[in-house]
Parts: structure tokens; sequence; C-alpha cells
């Protein structure tokens, strides 16, 4: 059968000669072999002949090869990238980033809320955090630390008008938490997206899908719930976060309107922010409030607090220009959702550190007033970002 077999093998590919049959007592002998195709299958006159045996062997699938590419002068090629650690290393950086910022702004708002409690004068104070934040930065480029943004004069123009709303909102918050408690002002804060949206709808033109409408009404419900009943309730205070909200509103839609294809981003673009801004408000803090009232309030501060007063309103500068250079360069590495969400939390944990270092006494009524807000400004961010990517 075997036999029968090879010789129809045979036939069928076109041998001239039978493989021959395999003799046990000699040794194997392989003959060389010609092969020929029909004409149909090859032109005329072409003969294909083997001039080697013809193995007949069994073919075991070899594992496939990965090629990459490569310089010619390298001896060897590179190794390649490790995508899993790649993600891992850039989820850690982020959540570095996201600790750093939340801690910062915590810190920051207890050391602020310190220095105005023993002194009063939020022009000042606003003016101490920009001068120390453009300081800070002048220091690292000409050092080295930093590189040295290339800015022109265009620049300078479209950011002069973020730079004014940025003084407003900055002046504003810490009028605010001037007046009331830092947990109220930040639960007020968290209702900037209801601002935000009906600044785009009503001046802009904008349209939002329902849904977004409908997110706003847990943001201004859980507001107005939280400041009819809070025990500390301040006119000034109240619309000091209002108006911050608005400033802050107003600072996004020019920032995207107007920096746009800027080369300049992050921590250079915060700093240059500060400093512009820093020249805003230099003048008006002199006209509202006075050196005459900064000695008298010093004075008076030194002698309650003692040398930790001077401490403490240098960690206020320092920090609030640390906080926000951390929070431009986070948003830098992830996408406006992460960085929205992320800012929701950081106003939760500012809100409760608050409240327990400071005693602030608050109603169950306030509380639930300030968690429906917040969990408002939770559902904005996700309704807004699928809205934006439908």
């Amino acid at each position: 059968m075997v036999l029968a077999a090879k010789q129809t093998l045979s036939t069928k590919i076109g041998f001239s000669a039978p493989l021959p049959r395999r003799n046990p007592s000699s040794s194997l002998q392989r003959l060389p072999l010609s092969l020929s195709f029909p004409s149909a299958a090859l032109p005329k006159r072409t003969v294909l002949t083997l001039s080697k045996p013809l193995h007949l062997s069994v073919l075991r699938a070899k594992p496939p090869v990965r090629c990459s590419a490569y310089e010619a002068d390298k001896s060897e090629p590179p190794q390649p990238i490790d995508d899993t650690k790649s993600e891992a290393a850039k989820k850690a950086k982020i959540g570095v980033y996201f600790a750093t910022w939340w801690a910062l702004n915590v810190v920051f708002n207890i050391y602020n809320k310190k220095v105005l409690n023993a002194y009063p004068y939020p022009w000042l104070t606003s003016t101490l955090s920009l001068a120390a934040g453009s300081l800070m930065m002048l220091i690292s480029w000409a050092v080295g630390i930093v590189e040295t943004p290339k800015t022109d004069f265009d620049f300078w123009k479209t950011l002069f008008p973020v730079a004014v709303a940025h003084t407003i909102g900055h002046v504003a918050a810490t009028v605010s938490m001037s007046k009331v408690a830092v947990s109220f002002t930040h639960i007020i804060k968290s209702g900037e997206p209801a601002f935000s949206v009906l600044v785009s709808r009503f001046l802009l033109g904008e349209t939002f899908p329902t849904s977004v409408y409908l997110s706003l009404i847990p943001i201004i419900g859980g507001c107005a719930l939280s400041a009819l009943t809070e025990l500390n309730f301040n006119m000034i205070g109240f619309m000091g976060a209002m108006i911050s909200n608005l400033a802050f509103v107003f600072r996004n839609i020019f920032s995207k309107k107007g920096m746009k294809g800027k080369s300049v981003s992050g921590m250079n673009y915060y700093a240059c922010l500060s400093m512009l801004s820093l020249l805003i408000l230099t003048p008006f803090a002199f006209a509202v409030e006075g050196p005459q009232m900064w000695i008298d309030g010093w004075q008076k501060a030194l002698s309650d607090i003692g040398p930790q007063f001077v401490w403490w309103v240098a960690a206020q500068s320092v920090l609030y220009h640390l906080y926000n250079q951390v929070s431009y360069m986070s948003l830098d590495q992830i996408s406006p959702l992460t960085f929205s969400v992320g800012n929701t939390m950081k106003r939760i944990s500012v809100i409760v550190s608050s409240i327990i270092i400071f005693r602030t006494p608050v109603q169950p009524v306030n509380a639930l007033g300030a968690a429906i807000a917040i969990l408002g400004t939770f559902l904005y961010s996700q309704v807004n970002h699928t809205a934006h990517n439908l």
C-alpha cells in the first residue's frame, strides 16, 4: 500500500524517476530527482530541475520573530519599550501631582485663614501671595532651574484679560475668607460650574444638552441651602465668593480664546500670569487699604500672635503659588474631566479639614447642602464631558 501511494504521488507531481525503496540492509541512498510541470502551468520549454536531493520532513511551527528597525551604525537594536511600565509610571506621576496639589491647597487655606483672622487686610495678603510667586519664578529663571519662557508682545496682550480676571477672582476669594469660614467660602465656590454654563449660554450663545442644565439644579440648590443655614453668614463674604466664581469663569474663557497655539504652558504660564496680576493688583491694594493701615495692623498682629505670625504670612504666600503651579502642571498631564473631578475632591478635603482644624460649627442641614452642591459639581463634570464628546 505504501508503494502504491508513492507511485501515485510520483505520477501526480510529475517525477521522472520513482522514489527509491529503502533497503534496510544497506545504507540509505538518495538519488537525484528531476521535477517537471505541465505546459499549462509553465511557459514552453521550461523545465525545473532539482540538482539536490528532495527531502520530505514534517514542518513544525516556530514562534513568531519580532522585527524592529534600528540605525545601521548601532551595534544592537534598541530594546522594546514596556508599555505597561510606561503607563504605570504615568499614573504614578499623576497621583503624585494630585496628592501634592491637595496637600498644598489644604495647608494654604489653613495658614491663609490664620493670617486673615489676625491681620484682616485681604488686599495686601493677596498682593503678597502674587509677589512671592513672582519672586520665586524670577529666581528659578535666573539660576536655570526652570527654562525661561520665550514671550512676545502678542503673548502679554492676550494674557492681559486673563490676568485681570485672575486678579479679581483671587482678591474676591481672599475677601470672602476674611469674613466667613473657609468651609463656607469653598461651598459657595463649588457653584462655579453654574456660572460657567450661564455665562456661556447668555453671553457667548453656546447651547448645552438638557443633562447639563439638570446637573446645575443640585449645585444651585445645595449652595442656597448651605447659605441659608450658615450660622456665621456674612453678605460681604458671600458676595466675595460669588464674584470669585464669576471672575474665574471669565478667566477660563479668556484663556481658551486667547492662548490657543501659544508655546508657554504649565509652570511658566502661571508664572507669567502671576507677574502680570501683581502689576495690576498693587496700585489698587495701596488705594483700598494703604500703608498706614498695614503698619498698624502688622504691629497689632505681632503683639497678639508673636514672631510666628511672620512665618504664617510667608507660608501662605509661598503655598498659594505652589498649589496653583502644581494644578497647572497637572492640567498639562491629564484630561479636563480628570482635572475637574480632582478639583471637586480637593474642595471636599479643604472643607472637611478646615471644619476640623478651626472647629467650625456646622448644622446637619448646612452639611447636607454642602454635600448636595459638591455632588452636583461631580455630576456636572461627568455630563459636560459626555456632551463635548458627542
